[in-house]
């Protein structure tokens, strides 16, 4: 013993560090002091009794003797001066005990690494495993003495981890990974060494779990992180490292058996903590979720490369599938429902989304499959991977369907029991997810066995196998399962349907023991739905929902509620009468509700005694309602906070997974349960199952909603939202991953759609402009992924008074967004802009199909004119470059919407966009579009209205070409597409009227200013020698259009082809009246302006006149035309008898027009062309002018002059005159026509009868319909006295030279009605003597054969006869009357005619002869005698 411990108390030994530190502190005096020193060290060290505690001791030496190691050359100088001072005391130990050195210093190492573990903190080593701070400092001083022993070759490291085992209750998980680390012994070594494969693995587990429980609270948080990162990557590499590495590497073989072992006690300690249902504050579940964590996941990729994570996690699947499998099957299709993703334990789910990310889809289906077929498996399990599956993998849907349809197929060929069970079972489960992710098991069912072309089609084998194996499930079975198999059978042949009527019974039984009754199915209620049966009171209050919204929609009793009241009546009366009539405060107006009862009383739906007991019981509420309650609302249960509570919670949870959107399994996990949550927040209505109806009825006008829906809609219309603005603040669209498709499809669900449509009309349509930009941001986002599932979306069905009757979603929302307001539009520019920058954005790396499906055409013009309209600078060629960033930005706000706009309209991408044709604004687009601003409202002043009209027109649109949607620099198109488009506009709105509120009135000026440039261009005359003009554009559109509707008789399409004549004559009347003549020339013929106008007065607007009038409108334009036409002629007044003597060939109801308005004509013509050519008026105008005064003379005077020509003219004038003079003394006047002309009396007749139809068709008018027949008896007596014959006026044709023409004077109407106005003036003719003329009867049968046509065809009706009137007029002018005295007089005269009139009477009933078979046996029975054979009249030769 050193002589300097002798002074110091006893048992206080100094220690080595004391004494060293002293030696340190003194000076050294010559160079060979430090050889004497160490010498005397190593007589010291050789005297020492306990070699263990000088390596403590060595270990932790202080700062004092390290105080000159810089200059002795730094640690590892000192390392290796310790590891010579102790090796030489280890060696003069090891000789005097007789042992390796390397055996002692092994044992010496050992034992102090497990004294440096059992001290330090109270807590027993086995009840943690990590060091505090101490501990390290001490481990890693000795482990630096033990390497530095290491390289002098004096530690055993075998010896060293035989000895550390021999302690391993007191030894920490982190002391054995620092060996590990620091490379004095590795990991494989020291579990190589353990003599019991078995005990060390359980060692290894129960320190890991101790590891994981500690790993969140622990203070050295990071150290354990890496501690069990470190365990799980050599596990991993060592138990699934590939054989030739595993030879290369020389490991021994029992290491990946410890590994495996390991790791399958720690993943079986999860898997029980799940099937315990360990909560999440307990120590158990913290530790599972921390190994799942590293275990599996990006976590352990990012650790190890190579396959070796690939093949753990196929084993660890296997591992999940089959352990502990204590479910049958039986118990897997009884308890499947309650297997659904969401309400799969959280720790389960976490780890199937770790191993999907280190697994394909097709690796994870092929682990699926291979356990079911080789293992035995726990049902909860893998029906819970099926489900994972669907949700977190998209590609997942089509793979299971595969493997599905395989797996019934085999089932089928081999009758195997085990695929049609895993068949079922898979389908079922899937489906559970809803039909965004999976179809629903009924959709399934009637699919595989509704059809020829099903599965169990092929045999009787397989019949017998499929109703067998159905008829096991029963008492399995859920409710909803049986229904779908009872109302929606497999198809099977007549010989076999016993086997069907042995299965529906089983079912039907079963449902009985469950208190299912069929016949108590709701009428609306949805066989897809994965979720329980509802009550049948509660689904009688969602049919009676269901049935008031169908009807206030569509105004009729829906049909499902008439065939209940029929073949269902036990529901009917039993539960939805009860549930239509629950007693309620009634509204002051009908509500739906309300005109829905009624409906169904009128029609005898409901028993009268339950009607007045309903009205009684609700006369009861009103008594009882309080004072300050509402009217029409009964009591509504409470908001249910908690299913909205849940939902809001669960949203919160996926907005907080938005910081890394783009990872699909969590985002999908969380989705999944907030498509859970919804299903609780909506009930008792059921989320799942594809929809009932094709299409989505929604009333855009009011759309309404509930406040329970309204609430729900409204929380996931803003978190969607609010998830957009989370995500794009840590990436852009392209790389958020597919959260927002995900998140649609719970937007889509069967109930939720159209409560989604209708409240994104509210916010769209009528609440736009109050939006924030946040939300007009996410609204535009969700209109995109919309427009991207369009093909799975049903069409939505708008209101009666919509335009469009049904629109898919994406056009259904570009219709929303209105342009008519300064406000609408401004809004329309931001919505567009977000949704069209964000799909630029979002699908920037994908195909352009892929983002041109998903925008709207609509959407992407109404972007364009809003651009062009409201920014000026848009007007310009956009720059060649398109510098500009992406306009997309969530994060930065306020958002100058007029700067994105200009920003990606300037986009390249964009402008390539609008290249495509059905993207393009083209002109007839744009003027859609500006008919619908209301100038009031209109952002741009009245200068800058105008500027912009003649900046698109002239500068955009005329000179673009037709391919890119302009009109090729024509003028005659621009205005043919500009007529055509207001035209529509105006009938869209069921008005005539042009220039009203809208802005058609702009418009229509930019019409009159195209067509005097028009007029300019193609300057006023035709040169001589050549070919004359094709005729105005205008006509042509007219022609076109009216050529489109129907020309039937009934009085909607008539009401139509009316409309659409206004509108084409107000069109006239806008533009200048020269188009209604052209240019004439006295030697040339009338132009092809003028005939077309004539035929279009002919063919369409003289059947919509008064009698034998136009309106007075058109015929002073007609005669502006003329005189504009005159003026610029070199003979106007032969330019004007030209056109006038046209017009009496052609169209001579212009005449009867003129002559009808000449009061007011008159002095217009007479002023005009006075000023204009300073002259009289020309010939023809005279004629009109001599015509009047002839008419105004005869009736005013006693003495009349004789009549102008042509007669049919003054004729026309004096029936004009007759009918506008109204006196009572026409009668009188009317005798002196005795001395005129032939023609003139009987055109004068024709536009008397003319004259009485007009006065039954137009019963309200000031003619007098008593006077009208008496001016035409006048006639007729006249014609009578004279002889002149009148029957050809009821045959007349338009090839009659003579009086055809008179034809195009009367509405055809007029015409087919002769017949009435024949037999009308039956008394008056008949004792006539042309009633003796051979040809009466000819012309009375024909008469009458033609009335009695008319009365079948129904064209009588609109004959009316008011009550006012006499009875006399009424039996005249009344068609049965008329008919029967028609008859009566036929059958009286008939017998009475001469033989000769009956020689054509064959002819006459060709095709008639059954229309009246009396009449026609009469007419038959008169008929002369042929000449017989003569042959009839010899003997017959018998023989």
């Amino acid at each position: 013993m050193s002589g300097s411990e002798c002074w110091r108390p006893a048992g206080c030994r100094r220690a080595w560090a004391e004494l060293l530190a002293g030696r340190a502190g003194r000076p050294r005096r010559s160079p060979g002091r430090e050889q004497k020193l160490r010498d005397s060290a190593v007589r010291l060290l050789s005297g020492r009794q306990d070699v263990g505690g000088l390596l403590l001791e060595v270990s932790r030496a202080g700062p004092a003797f390290r105080g000159d190691e810089e200059r002795a050359g730094g640690p590892e100088a000192r390392a290796q001066r310790l590891g010579t001072l102790v090796g030489c005391a280890l060696r003069d130990e090891a000789s005097r005990l007789g042992v390796p050195t390397g055996l002692l210093s092994a044992r010496m190492v050992a034992a102090g690494v497990v004294r440096i573990c059992a001290q330090g903190a109270a807590a027993e080593p086995g009840d943690r495993a990590l060091l505090d701070a101490e501990q390290r400092r001490d481990l890693a001083s000795l482990l630096e003495t033990a390497q530095s022993l290491l390289a002098h070759g004096s530690f055993s490291r075998r010896r060293f981890c035989q000895e550390l085992w021999r302690a391993q209750d007191s030894l920490l998980l982190e002391a054995l990974w620092r060996l590990h680390t620091q490379n004095l012994v590795s990991l494989q070594e020291l579990l190589e060494s353990h003599p019991d494969e078995q005990a060390v693995a359980a060692w290894l587990s129960r320190n890991l779990r101790l590891l994981c429980e500690q790993t969140e609270s622990a203070p050295s948080a990071e150290v354990a992180g890496a501690v069990l990162s470190d365990f799980v990557r050599i596990f991993v590499l060592t138990g699934f490292c590939e054989n030739s590495a595993q030879r290369r590497c020389g490991e021994p073989e029992k290491m990946p058996q410890v590994a495996l072992d390991v790791l399958h006690r720690m993943l079986a300690f999860g898997l029980d903590a799940v099937a315990a249902g360990t909560q999440e504050a307990s120590s158990a579940h913290r530790a599972a979720r921390c190994w799942f964590s590293v275990c599996c996941g990006r976590t352990l990729c990012g650790m190890i490369a190579g396959d070796a994570p690939r093949r753990f996690a196929s084993d660890m699947l296997t591992q999940i599938l089959t352990y502990n499998p204590v479910l049958k099957v039986s118990d897997a299709i009884e308890r499947q429902r309650e297997w659904s993703f969401a309400k799969t334990h959280p720790l389960l789910t976490a780890l199937y989304r770790g191993l999907f990310v280190m697994l394909s889809a097709e690796e994870l289906l092929s682990c699926v499959r291979e356990a079911l077929e080789t293992q035995e498996v726990h049902w909860q399990r893998v029906l819970g991977c099926v489900s994972a599956l669907v949700v977190c993998l998209p590609e997942a849907r089509q793979l299971l369907s595969d493997w599905v349809a395989r797996l019934m197929a085999r089932a089928f060929e081999s009758c195997h029991l085990d695929s049609m069970v895993t068949a079922f079972l898979v389908v079922r489960q899937a489906a559970l997810e809803g039909p965004a992710l999976f179809p629903s098991y009924g959709d399934w069912f009637k699919a595989s066995f509704g059809s020829t072309r099903g599965y169990h089609g092929s045999s009787k084998k397989a019949l017998v196998f499929l109703f067998k194996f159905l008829s096991d499930l029963v008492p399995f079975e859920a409710p909803r399962c049986l229904q779908v198999h009872i109302l929606h059978p497999p198809l099977v042949p007549d010989k076999y349907r016993s086997l069907l009527s042995d299965y529906v019974s089983l079912a039907k039984t079963r449902l009985a023991d469950l208190k299912v009754s069929i016949e108590n199915m709701g009428l609306y209620e949805d066989l897809a739905s994965a979720g329980d049966i509802a009550e049948p009171d509660s689904q009688a209050a969602q049919d009676v929902a269901k049935a008031v919204a169908v009807f206030e929609h569509t105004g009729r009793i829906p049909v499902t509620v008439m065939e209940a009241s029929i073949f269902r009546r036990s529901y009917y009366t039993g539960h939805f009468l009860p549930a239509l009539l629950t007693p309620r405060v009634l509204p002051e107006t009908p509500d739906p509700r309300m005109a829905f009862i009624d409906s169904l009383r009128r029609v005898g739906k409901i028993p009268p005694s339950l009607y007045t007991t309903y009205r009684h019981a609700c006369s009861t509420a009103r008594e009882k309602l309080p004072e300050d309650a509402a009217p029409g609302r009964g009591t509504e249960p409470g908001c249910a906070e908690e299913p909205l509570g849940s939902l809001r919670a669960a949203l919160g949870e996926l907005r907080a997974a938005m910081v890394d959107p783009a990872q699909y399994d969590v985002v999908s996990a969380q989705v999944a349960v907030v498509s859970e949550r919804l299903s609780a927040a909506l009930a008792p209505r059921e989320e799942d199952g594809t929809l009932e109806v094709a299409k989505v009825q929604l009333n855009i006008l009011a759309p309404e909603l509930e406040r329970r829906e309204q609430e729900v809609v409204d929380l996931l219309l803003m978190s969607f939202c609010q998830n957009l603005m989370v995500a794009s603040s840590f990436a852009p669209p392209e790389r958020q991953g597919a959260w927002a498709a995900l998140f649609t499809r719970t937007l889509c669900g069967r109930t939720l759609l159209p409560g989604t449509l209708t409240r994104l009309c509210q916010l769209l349509r009528h609440q736009g402009s109050s939006l924030s930009a946040p939300h007009v941001l996410g609204l535009a986002a969700l209109a995109v992924h919309l427009g991207e599932s369009r093909s799975a979306l049903p069409e939505v069905e708008l209101g009666p008074r919509a335009p469009a009757s049904s629109l898919p979603v994406p056009d259904f929302l570009d219709s929303l967004l209105a342009c008519g307001t300064g406000e609408s539009l401004l809004f329309c520019l931001k919505f567009c802009t977000a949704a069209i920058s964000y799909s630029l954005c979002k699908f920037s790396s994908q195909s352009r199909d892929a983002w041109y499906s998903c925008l709207s055409a609509g959407l992407v013009k109404k972007f364009q004119f809003a651009v062009f309209r409201l920014i000026s600078e848009s007007r310009e060629p956009p720059p060649q470059e398109g510098t500009a960033g992406f306009p997309w930005s969530a994060t930065h706000r306020p958002v100058d919407w007029q700067r994105a706009a200009l920003s990606l309209w300037r986009q390249r991408a964009l402008q390539e966009l609008l290249k495509e044709k059905q993207f393009r604004l083209t002109y007839r687009d744009w003027l859609q579009l500006e008919l619908e601003i209301q100038p009031e409202t209109d952002a741009l002043s009245d200068a800058e209205r105008q500027d912009f009209h003649q900046w698109a027109i002239y500068q955009r649109y005329l000179p673009e070409p037709s391919a890119a949607g302009g009109c090729d620099g024509d003028l005659e198109v621009a205005c043919t597409v500009l007529v055509g488009v207001l035209m529509d506009f105006c009938r869209s709105r069921g008005s005539s009227a042009l220039g009203g509120r809208t802005g058609n009135r702009d418009v229509l000026s930019r019409l009159q200013e195209l067509a005097v440039d028009l007029e300019l261009q193609q300057g006023p005359a035709v040169p001589p020698g050549h070919a004359p003009s094709q005729g105005h554009f205008l006509y042509a559109v007219f022609r076109s259009r009216l050529q489109t509707l129907a020309s039937s008789g009934d009085v909607a399409a008539r009401l139509e082809r009316e409309q659409e004549l206004l509108l084409c004559k107000r069109i006239l009347l806008h533009l200048p009246p020269s188009i209604l003549i052209g240019s004439i020339q006295a030697e040339q013929p009338v132009p092809r302006n003028c005939e077309e106008f004539f035929h279009l007065v002919n063919s369409e607007l003289r059947n919509f006149s008064h009698g034998i009038t136009l309106t007075h409108d058109i015929t002073l334009h007609f005669f502006r035309g003329l005189l504009t036409a005159c003026v610029h002629s070199r003979e106007p007044a032969r330019v004007a008898d030209l056109t006038l003597t046209e017009c009496q060939t052609h169209c001579p109801i212009i005449l009867t027009s003129a002559l009808s308005w000449w009061p007011s004509l008159e002095p217009v013509l007479c002023a005009q062309w006075s000023r204009c050519f300073q002259d009289c008026l020309p010939q023809e105008l005279r004629r009109l002018q001599e015509a009047r005064r002839f008419a105004s003379d005869f009736l005013s005077s006693d003495s009349a002059c004789s009549a102008p020509s042509p007669a049919w003219v003054s004729a026309a004038a004096l029936h004009v005159a007759l009918t506008q003079a109204g006196k009572d003394d026409a009668g009188t006047r009317l005798k002196q026509l005795g001395g005129e002309r032939e023609e003139l009396l009987v055109s004068l007749f024709f536009f008397s009868l003319m004259g009485l139809l007009s006065t039954w068709l137009t019963p309200n008018g000031t003619a007098d319909p008593r006077k009208a027949l008496h001016v035409c008896a006048e006639i007729l007596m006249c014609l009578e006295r004279r002889g002149i014959p009148w029957l050809g006026l009821f045959q007349l044709t338009e090839a009659d030279a003579g009086l055809g023409h008179l034809l195009r004077v009367a509405p055809d109407q007029h015409t087919r009605l002769l017949p009435l106005a024949f037999y009308s003036l039956l008394p008056y003719w008949r004792d006539a003597p042309t009633v003796r003329e051979a040809a009466f009867l000819r012309v009375a049968v024909d008469m009458y054969l033609k009335l009695r046509q008319l009365f079948v065809d129904g064209e009588t009706s609109a004959v009316v006869t008011p009550a006012s009137r006499s009875r006399e007029l009424q039996e005249q002018g009344n068609p049965v009357e008329l008919l029967t005295k028609a008859r009566d007089f036929l059958l009286q005269f008939i017998p009475q005619c001469p033989t000769k009139s009956c020689s054509d009477v064959a002819e006459l009933l060709a095709g008639r002869g059954d229309w009246d078979p009396e009449v026609s046996t009469a007419l038959l029975g008169r008929q002369p005698l042929t000449v017989a054979d003569p042959s009839l009249y010899r003997e017959p030769q018998l023989f």
